[in-house]
């Protein structure tokens, strides 16, 4: 039996008005998420899913969990795998570190899902559109990229990257008992500066502008992952699963994955990438 969920059956409408733009709680939510996004290109909002839809997209990940596409690779932070010989060999590009982690593709929710009406409810891209203060503000067109679930098991993590989409959202399902952290360094890069030896200071251990993020179930965060160097720490043996919810959107309409990354991330790609590797939709230049 399936259930129409509606956005306030998932979100905290008492906390985060959604449906009252014009309210005094709205305007604080997006006061505060402003100043952090301009701070450092990260926004999060405490508590913003109901423990009840904590506990349905938990079920919705769990249940799906067996199209998870497991991989273990070492990449550097522009999902590339391969030695760049254009490149030194002690640069960003031909630096590369462990990913071991798993996604959950686009194509194995459908409509009827708790975690789909999130994702694609009009409340939520408008209130991501007033934090970010920008019209252009579009879900991310890609058929398995756009809403996908993040599965870190025991022993695995997220090596440090950069996004394809410009904006994420992440919701926070089910917390790791130990490690799993987020971390990142805010606007790593410009979309004029790629920046490669302040990426490389954080690559060889230089922590001294890491920020970390200790995500909680129900917590939503927003992030310019697209600027912002990133990753998610190991994941102990002797810990619980960690499983995000990925929101992925974009500041361009029709936004699709590069072939590479997409088929390190599922397994596979569709006609769709193909189709997008020659026709690519891209508002900046930066190496993906």
């Amino acid at each position: 039996m399936t259930r129409d969920y509606r956005v306030d059956d998932l979100v905290d409408f008492t906390l985060y008005p959604l449906d009252c733009p014009e309210s005094e709680q709205y305007k604080w939510a997006l006061e505060s998420a402003r100043a952090q996004l301009n701070e450092d290109g990260c926004a999060i909002f405490r508590d913003l899913l109901r423990p009840t839809a904590v506990k349905i997209i938990s079920q919705e990940i769990v249940a799906r969990k067996s199209t998870t596409h497991f991989s273990t690779s070492s990449m550097n932070p522009y999902f590339h795998s391969t030695h760049n010989p254009e490149y030194p060999d002690h640069h960003p590009v031909n630096t590369f570190i462990e990913r071991s982690s798993g996604f959950i593709p686009g194509d194995s929710w459908d409509s009827s899902l708790a975690i789909d009406v999130l994702f694609r409810s009009e409340l939520l891209t408008q209130f991501i559109r007033d934090a970010l203060e920008t019209k252009s503000v579009y879900c991310y067109a890609d058929p398995l990229a756009g809403l996908t679930a993040n599965i870190l098991d025991p022993g695995q993590q997220f090596a440090w990257h950069f996004d394809t989409n410009d904006f994420a959202v992440t919701a926070m399902i089910d917390e790791a008992d130990d490690g799993g952290l987020f971390e990142y360094v805010p606007m790593t890069r410009t979309p004029d500066d790629e920046s490669f030896e302040k990426i490389q200071q954080v690559l060889d251990g230089d922590r001294t502008k890491v920020k970390t993020l200790d995500l909680r179930a129900g917590d939503l965060q927003i992030f310019r992952g697209r600027h912002s160097l990133h990753r998610v720490t190991r994941v102990p043996a002797s810990s619980k699963p960690r499983h995000a919810a990925i929101f992925a959107y974009t500041a361009e309409p029709g936004v699709i994955g590069r072939v590479e990354r997409t088929r390190q991330l599922f397994g596979r790609v569709l006609a769709a990438h193909q189709e997008a590797e020659n026709l690519r939709v891209r508002s900046d230049s930066l190496i993906d």
